[in-house]
């Protein structure tokens, strides 16, 4: 940009430079974005009146996108390489990832409601899906699309929330130490909770004490903003975390505010709990005890803010999980737990101990290679095939390099692509299977290579 003309300056916080602008105050371009409250990243998903931030990352550059993103109709795009503006309704910032988490965050200071952010290794998306299934029940809910739980993610959800919002809550994901910490500087939580912390992420957090220093960092922020958590009395290390926290929500089998018990009906997980005036019977349509946890969250969280336990029922019978989130499905003549979203050594343990105890016929494991364990992947892995082996199975298949050195007498593929066309060429017949992978092993495939002699439907 040439800064040797003259700018002129309005009392807005916006310098033009001629045909270009370059804004000084962030509270110039929430003006802008009051007028045009749909922000996108992405040119593809561009529509009348948006208004485009030009991110880059390794092997892109949005600000390239600039002209295209102004062509579909975008009433303004962000940039931060000003030989990409191409007129006056390009916007020249010096970092447009930085800006668009700070306009996120001042739209987030302009809002009163409550915020609750959700952070863990395990379960935070079902958790998130659940707490906002009831709180609509009574009160008009934003909540974080799913699982846009990153530094792009974060200030996207945060700027989604319209004026009418009641309830906000906000799915915070995180791989190292510090992103937790700079979420809550953007989202500014009231509530806080941490679902669980296990064998996720183990190459960015350094082990098992680091996941639980870094998921702590919302716990360090709600203490230091003299808010309040949400914390799970299962979980014995989250007392010492939530140390000094002075307003604490307890939920689980006893010891708590709210408590509750997990009845199995089948492979789908029904509570019983507890109120000072009775005890209430709830059915849902997830599968697995490992569940109890994030449905007590939802009831507890509920029950605080003021939803009917008629309403919490409703909303918790009527929500059924999808891509590829413990989705119970038909598949001709067998039945598939798909669960291949995510994985770790902890769900990966729940996931197989649960299917293991289930009363189901001619069970068989599919299972996925583990991503991000860094060191630990050898270890992670021997450990997990040694827990396969300690029950009968119809069959196994294990799939990835990850299992290549461990997988025993198991059948194993190097990836999901050949084990599907194994799948495809010699499907099973009225089995139980249980479909477990991380989301980088693309275990999906194999549900979809098995035969579809009735029509496939969703029966959770």
């Amino acid at each position: 940009m040439n800064n040797s003309c003259n700018p002129l300056r309005n009392t807005k916080g916006v310098v033009y430079f001629y045909h270009k602008i370059l804004i000084v105050e962030i509270p110039a371009l929430y003006d802008i974005y009051l007028k045009y409250p749909a922000v996108q990243t992405d040119t593809r998903k561009i529509k009348e009146g948006d208004i485009y931030f030009a991110l880059s990352g390794p092997n892109f550059d949005g600000n390239t996108f600039a002209g295209e993103a102004l062509a579909k109709g975008a009433a303004y795009a962000v940039i931060d390489k000003p030989q990409y503006a191409v007129n006056d309704r390009c916007i020249v910032v010096a970092d447009a990832l930085d800006t668009l988490q700070q306009l996120a965050k001042y739209h987030r200071q302009q809002l009163t409601i409550p915020f609750i952010a959700i952070t863990g290794s395990n379960g935070k998306t079902t958790t998130k899906e659940l707490l906002a299934a009831v709180l609509s029940r009574k009160y008009i809910t934003y909540a974080t699309e799913g699982n846009l739980n990153n530094h792009i993610g974060v200030p996207l959800t945060l700027l989604k929330i319209k004026q009418d919002a009641q309830m906000a809550i906000i799915e915070m994901g995180a791989n190292h130490q510090q992103e937790i910490a700079a979420y809550c500087r953007i989202a500014l939580p009231d509530y806080g909770v941490i679902t669980n912390c296990g064998k996720a992420h183990i190459e960015g957090f350094g082990g098992i004490e680091g996941v639980r220093k870094g998921k702590g960092e919302l716990f360090d922020f709600i203490r230091g903003n003299g808010g309040k958590i949400f914390r799970n009395t299962g979980l014995d290390y989250l007392g010492p975390m939530a140390h000094d926290i002075n307003d604490q929500i307890t939920y689980g089998l006893s010891d708590a505010l709210y408590t509750g018990r997990p009845v199995m009906k089948g492979v789908f997980l029904h509570l019983e709990v507890d109120t000072p005036e009775e005890t209430n019977a709830i059915a849902t349509n997830l599968v697995g005890e490992y569940n109890f946890p994030n449905v007590m969250l939802a009831i507890a969280a509920g029950t605080y803010f003021g939803v009917s336990m008629e309403d919490i029922q409703s909303a918790l019978m009527a929500y059924n999980p999808d891509n590829s989130r413990s989705q119970w499905m038909k598949k001709g003549s067998n039945q598939v737990i798909m669960d291949a979203y995510n994985a770790n050594p902890t769900s990966m343990k729940a996931a197989i101990e649960n299917f293991a105890s289930a009363d189901l016929p001619a069970k068989m494991l599919w299972i996925g290679g583990m991503k991000e364990m860094g060191a630990e992947e050898h270890h992670e892995h021997e450990e997990l095939v040694a827990l396969i082996d300690k029950y009968q199975w119809a069959g196994v298949i294990l799939v990835g390099k990850e299992f290549a050195d461990v997988k025993g007498g198991h059948q194993w593929f190097e990836n999901s692509a050949q084990a599907a066309a194994h799948v495809a060429l010699q499907p099973p017949s009225g089995s139980s299977i249980l479909i477990k992978g991380s989301r980088g092993s693309k275990m999906e495939v194999l549900a979809e290579a098995l035969p579809a002699w009735a029509a496939d439907k969703d029966i959770s």
